[in-house]
Protein backbone atom coordinates (compact mmCIF):
# COMPACT_ATOMS: atom_id res chain seq x y z
CA UNK A 1 0.00 0.00 0.00
CA UNK A 2 1.13 3.57 -0.77
CA UNK A 3 -0.21 6.64 0.60
CA UNK A 4 0.12 10.10 -1.67
CA UNK A 5 -0.41 13.31 0.17
CA UNK A 6 -0.79 16.12 -1.97
CA UNK A 7 0.17 19.55 -0.59
CA UNK A 8 1.08 22.77 -2.45
CA UNK A 9 -2.25 24.19 -3.08
CA UNK A 10 -4.06 27.67 -2.30
CA UNK A 11 -5.35 30.89 -3.58
CA UNK A 12 -3.49 32.49 -6.41
CA UNK A 13 -4.10 35.44 -8.64
CA UNK A 14 -4.20 35.25 -12.82
CA UNK A 15 -0.69 34.75 -13.87
CA UNK A 16 0.93 33.77 -10.62
CA UNK A 17 2.33 30.35 -9.92
CA UNK A 18 2.25 27.58 -7.20
CA UNK A 19 4.36 23.99 -6.71
CA UNK A 20 2.36 21.49 -5.77
CA UNK A 21 4.04 18.35 -3.87
CA UNK A 22 3.28 14.63 -4.03
CA UNK A 23 4.70 12.85 -1.16
CA UNK A 24 4.44 9.19 -1.20
CA UNK A 25 5.18 7.02 1.81
CA UNK A 26 7.55 4.75 -0.26
CA UNK A 27 9.78 4.91 -3.32
CA UNK A 28 8.12 5.92 -5.98
CA UNK A 29 11.06 5.37 -8.76
CA UNK A 30 9.43 2.23 -9.82
CA UNK A 31 5.87 3.88 -10.25
CA UNK A 32 4.40 6.09 -13.09
CA UNK A 33 3.00 9.14 -11.56
CA UNK A 34 0.69 11.47 -12.52
CA UNK A 35 -1.25 14.44 -11.53
CA UNK A 36 -4.91 15.11 -12.20
CA UNK A 37 -7.53 17.85 -11.40
CA UNK A 38 -11.29 18.34 -11.48
CA UNK A 39 -12.98 21.57 -11.80
CA UNK A 40 -16.88 21.72 -10.18
CA UNK A 41 -19.07 20.36 -12.14
CA UNK A 42 -16.57 18.41 -14.37
CA UNK A 43 -14.87 15.32 -14.49
CA UNK A 44 -11.62 14.86 -13.39
CA UNK A 45 -9.12 15.58 -16.62
CA UNK A 46 -5.35 14.47 -16.82
CA UNK A 47 -2.83 16.99 -16.38
CA UNK A 48 0.55 15.52 -16.85
CA UNK A 49 2.34 12.48 -16.38
CA UNK A 50 6.24 11.38 -15.16
CA UNK A 51 7.14 8.02 -15.94
CA UNK A 52 9.13 5.50 -13.90
CA UNK A 53 12.51 6.25 -16.25
CA UNK A 54 11.77 10.00 -15.86
CA UNK A 55 9.87 10.92 -19.65
CA UNK A 56 7.30 13.49 -18.82
CA UNK A 57 3.95 14.43 -20.60
CA UNK A 58 1.40 17.23 -20.58
CA UNK A 59 -2.37 17.60 -21.69
CA UNK A 60 -1.94 20.56 -24.07
CA UNK A 61 -4.07 22.82 -22.16
CA UNK A 62 -1.02 23.00 -19.47
CA UNK A 63 1.89 22.50 -22.23
CA UNK A 64 4.34 25.38 -22.02
CA UNK A 65 2.78 26.65 -18.30
CA UNK A 66 3.45 23.78 -16.09
CA UNK A 67 6.00 21.45 -15.26
CA UNK A 68 6.29 17.91 -13.27
CA UNK A 69 9.39 16.79 -11.88
CA UNK A 70 10.36 14.10 -9.20
CA UNK A 71 12.46 14.08 -6.35
CA UNK A 72 13.62 10.31 -5.71
CA UNK A 73 15.47 10.84 -2.58
CA UNK A 74 12.45 12.48 -1.43
CA UNK A 75 9.71 10.63 -2.72
CA UNK A 76 8.09 13.36 -4.05
CA UNK A 77 6.78 14.52 -7.47
CA UNK A 78 6.03 17.99 -8.05
CA UNK A 79 3.77 20.21 -10.77
CA UNK A 80 5.33 23.82 -10.63
CA UNK A 81 2.18 25.63 -12.42
CA UNK A 82 3.07 28.79 -14.21
CA UNK A 83 0.90 31.33 -15.85
CA UNK A 84 -2.13 30.31 -13.74
CA UNK A 85 -5.39 31.10 -15.07
CA UNK A 86 -9.35 31.01 -13.83
CA UNK A 87 -9.35 27.96 -15.89
CA UNK A 88 -7.13 25.88 -13.65
CA UNK A 89 -8.93 26.15 -10.92
CA UNK A 90 -9.66 22.94 -9.35
CA UNK A 91 -8.73 20.13 -6.65
CA UNK A 92 -5.44 18.67 -8.00
CA UNK A 93 -4.90 14.89 -7.59
CA UNK A 94 -1.76 12.83 -7.92
CA UNK A 95 -1.85 8.96 -8.46
CA UNK A 96 0.82 6.45 -8.80
CA UNK A 97 0.66 3.20 -11.13
CA UNK A 98 2.64 0.20 -10.68
CA UNK A 99 1.96 -2.61 -12.65
CA UNK A 100 -2.08 -3.66 -11.91
CA UNK A 101 -1.42 -1.30 -8.55
CA UNK A 102 -3.69 2.53 -8.29
CA UNK A 103 -3.03 4.72 -5.68
CA UNK A 104 -4.23 8.02 -5.16
CA UNK A 105 -3.86 11.43 -2.99
CA UNK A 106 -6.70 13.21 -1.48
CA UNK A 107 -6.35 16.12 -3.66
CA UNK A 108 -5.20 19.55 -2.89
CA UNK A 109 -7.43 23.04 -3.79
CA UNK A 110 -5.85 25.69 -6.49
CA UNK A 111 -8.18 28.50 -6.76
CA UNK A 112 -6.80 31.22 -9.18
CA UNK A 113 -9.04 34.16 -8.72
CA UNK A 114 -8.61 38.14 -8.20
Amino acid sequence: QVQLVESGGGLVQPGGSLRLSCAASQSISSFDVFWYRQAPGKEREWVATITNDGRTNYADSVKGRFTISRDIAKNTVYLQMNSLNPEDTAVYYCKAVRGYATYWGQGTQVSVSS
